[in-house]
């Protein structure tokens, strides 16, 4: 197969449906959303027959037990992936809003108005129902997408397609508004990053190594984040009981994603009342421990830390714990060796929360929360398309409106240049 001109043909055709999008009303697009979700539910059985597929043929090439888990489509989750797409339906509209409007003393009027990108490609491994969502996110902003899953998903995704191209239909919008990508071949993935002129922003989700053959391919703008090194900062005005439940939370509730809890930093000032009983606690969690030589005088039975381990993301039952003198050490260590994903102080002190606040370069950075809530379902955005550590465009959870950029509207009576 050639890669490119497969590419191509979808990303023509995607464009065109763009172009509609973009001038259609609102209510048409939520009208599609809500068609959508109705699809997924009557067609749960069809769901579920093309995921048992699937699954079968995970099992039958020995992936493990988390990734079978995160491709299984459940009852629950099927519902899960319609009243998503309900809720981004329910949110209100953006498109054509007015972010900034201004008369020059002259009376030229000025208006910044938000538009569409136009057509968003979005590449991500293992859980079907990011199908549903990423495809939710981009018809609620007006754009086109161009999906392409995980080879164990491929008739998951593609079912849920169909369901999604029903709904489409329904609110009589063209299907190429939404394209799950049907071939594996490795190289579409660079032929997506490629495509200029017709593809305007491409999302890649999943491991570094994802990520990084896309960044190197593309010659489109890549939203991103590399690792989610995530912190959690025990400072002296902390109340620990606080403190013991979100560090058990951050790190425990769900070890193998991005925004759970690699490296544990507890201040001196508490770290005697705090180290042992919460070291104690994560070991009966089955945490292996990596800790400083301060961390281990009060807490023997664990590894010794190395600087590699301030650098780690774990995605596992592993945590690097470390004693620091004061919130700006605390600082330090989270801008030297964090990936600017989350991080988070447990404190009583307002103002130290506002210096960590202000200090901390991260997309998300948490007071008296758990990294585990840096999520755009838990933002309030319905869903997200991924989560950014870039610094233009989007930064953090990325919902409907950070698929939207901005054009310039001026209005004149005859005004021209002197």
């Amino acid at each position: 197969m050639d890669a490119t001109a497969y590419v191509r043909k979808i990303a023509a055709a995607a464009r065109s449906a763009a172009a509609r999008l973009a001038v259609g009303p609102a209510s048409q697009r939520n009208a599609a959303l809500r068609s959508c979700a109705k699809a997924l539910r009557e067609r749960a059985d069809d769901l579920k027959a093309a995921n048992a597929k699937d699954i079968a043929a995970a099992k039958q090439a020995h992936l493990d037990e988390a990734m079978i888990d995160r491709l299984s489509l459940t009852d629950e989750r099927i519902e899960a992936m319609a009243a998503g797409l309900e809720a981004i339906a329910a949110r209100a509209d953006f498109l054509g809003q007015a972010i900034t409007t201004y008369n020059r003393p002259d009376g030229l009027r000025i208006e910044k108005r938000r538009v569409p990108l136009g057509v968003v490609a979005i590449i991500y491994e293992s859980r079907p129902n990011v199908t549903a969502d990423a495809a939710g996110l981009c018809l609620k902003s007006g754009n086109a997408c161009i999906l392409r899953g995980g080879k164990e998903a491929v008739g998951s995704n593609l079912a849920i397609a169909r369901c999604l191209h029903a709904g489409l239909a329904e609110a009589a919008l063209p299907a190429a508004a939404v394209t799950v990508i049907e071939s594996t071949d490795h190289a579409v993935v660079p032929a997506l990053a490629r495509a200029e002129g017709l593809i305007d922003l491409i999302v890649p989700r999943g491991g570094q190594g994802l990520i990084r053959t896309v960044v190197e391919a593309a010659t489109i703008p890549v939203i991103k984040h590399y690792a989610g090194n995530c912190h959690v900062y025990v400072h002296a005005d902390a109340d620990l009981a606080m403190a013991e439940k979100i560090v058990m939370n951050a790190k425990c509730q769900r070890p193998g994603v991005c925004n759970a809890m690699e490296t544990l930093l507890v201040d001196a000032a508490v770290a005697e009342a705090f180290l042992p009983g919460i070291c104690q606690k994560l070991a009966e969690a089955g945490v292996e421990l990596r800790c400083d030589q301060r961390c281990r005088k009060l807490y023997a039975d664990t590894a010794e830390a190395t600087e590699e381990d301030w650098r780690t993301e774990y995605l596992s039952l592993m945590l690097a714990v470390r004693v620091v003198d004061s919130l700006d050490q605390a600082i330090e260590h989270i801008n030297t060796f964090g990936s600017g994903h989350t991080d988070a102080i447990i404190t009583n002190n307002t103002s130290a929360a506002e210096q960590f606040v202000a200090g901390v370069d991260s997309s998300s950075v948490m007071v008296n929360a758990s990294t585990r809530l840096s999520d755009g379902g838990e933002y309030g955005l319905g869903a997200e398309v991924g989560i950014s550590t870039d610094k233009l465009h989007a930064r953090g959870p990325m919902g409907a409106e950070d698929l939207t950029t901005y054009k310039w509207v001026v209005t004149g009576r005859g005004h021209i240049r002197q």
